[in-house]
């Protein structure tokens, strides 16, 4: 890109992920990878990604301002690109899905297209544009990719057949069972949904995956929980949302059974805190209070194997 350009560009960073990197020192360091490598259109890359996935993740906003955190799965090819600032998904209605309140036409949307297998990831947000109950078009704001950092290969299986939906009933709680705290306490993977709204009224969502070695969430008796923030790509994107909007969206995968655990709540981040020695090689931490909870048996029609440990381990350096 011309030095001109790239001067005249547009940060990306609003004030949380700004305040995120000063508090760092690397606000001047990341003004350029901001401006270069943040995109307002899918790279020829992505585009070609996309369309490779059996799944995608999604971060959506319903009508009360709550953020969720969702998959959805369906055969390789659901998603494409006709244009770099467009991605196609063809995905009908899931009413038992409470992100589904959250993709109605004009909303704002995150998404995180992960390979987990290969360990490659590319995010983006943007606006919704739906016709119908079929299927819905994402207008693209911001695209770019992420480090396989933390990431847990697995490789996949389809159980059944995407189209056909589960029986099975969703839980809807106000608590943890012994069920949930499992799923947390033993998973190694989940993903999380933060949003704010920018200065000039556009609302920004975003969904991006956290990993670690089984046990790294630590969820204590009375239902909150704690996860180390590791040294990254210094974006902060998602601990930047929580400084001006302290609202999350996470969701956890039974990658064995389908089983998925989607929960709305609080965030907080601790910057500084003795807490933070009891957690190996993290740089800070975050805790989520949730408020509304959702477990979904058998919500997808995907299986996972594990991979190599080794992946992460090298991955965690």
């Amino acid at each position: 890109m011309p030095e001109q350009t790239r001067q005249d560009a547009t940060s990306p960073w609003h004030q949380g992920e700004l305040a995120m990197q000063r508090s760092v020192g690397v606000v001047e360091r990341m003004d350029g990878p901001g401006r270069n490598f943040v995109r307002k259109a899918m790279p020829e890359q992505h585009r070609a990604f996309f369309p490779m996935l059996p799944f995608i993740v999604l971060g959506a906003v319903d009508a009360k301002g709550d953020v969720w955190a969702t998959l959805r799965a369906a055969r390789p090819g659901f998603l494409s690109s006709p244009d770099p600032e467009i991605l196609d998904v063809d995905l009908p209605r899931d009413r038992v899905d409470p992100a589904e309140a959250g993709l109605e036409h004009g909303d704002a949307i995150a998404m995180l297209g992960i390979q987990l297998e290969t360990r490659r990831r590319n995010r983006l947000n943007g606006v919704i544009r739906r016709t119908d109950d079929e299927a819905f078009r994402v207008r693209v704001g911001q695209s770019f990719g992420n480090c396989p950092q933390y990431i847990q290969p697995r490789s996949y299986v389809f159980a059944r057949d995407p189209d056909r939906s589960t029986t099975a009933a969703p839980l809807h709680s106000a608590q943890l069972d012994d069920c949930m705290r499992g799923m947390i306490e033993g998973a190694d993977t989940f993903f999380v949904a933060s949003y704010v709204d920018r200065d000039h009224g556009e609302r920004q969502v975003d969904v991006s995956h956290r990993g670690g070695y089984p046990g790294f969430v630590h969820l204590s008796a009375d239902g909150v929980l704690t996860i180390p923030d590791f040294s990254g790509n210094r974006f902060f994107n998602t601990l930047g949302n929580f400084l001006v909007n302290p609202k999350a969206g996470l969701v956890f995968i039974d990658f064995e059974t389908g089983d998925m655990l989607q929960m709305a709540g609080k965030a907080e981040v601790v910057l500084d805190s003795p807490d933070i020695t009891g957690f190996p090689n993290a740089e800070r931490l975050w805790r989520f209070t949730p408020e509304k909870i959702v477990l979904r048996p058998d919500a997808l029609p995907l299986r996972w194997s594990k991979g190599s440990a080794d992946l992460l381990r090298r991955s965690r350096g």
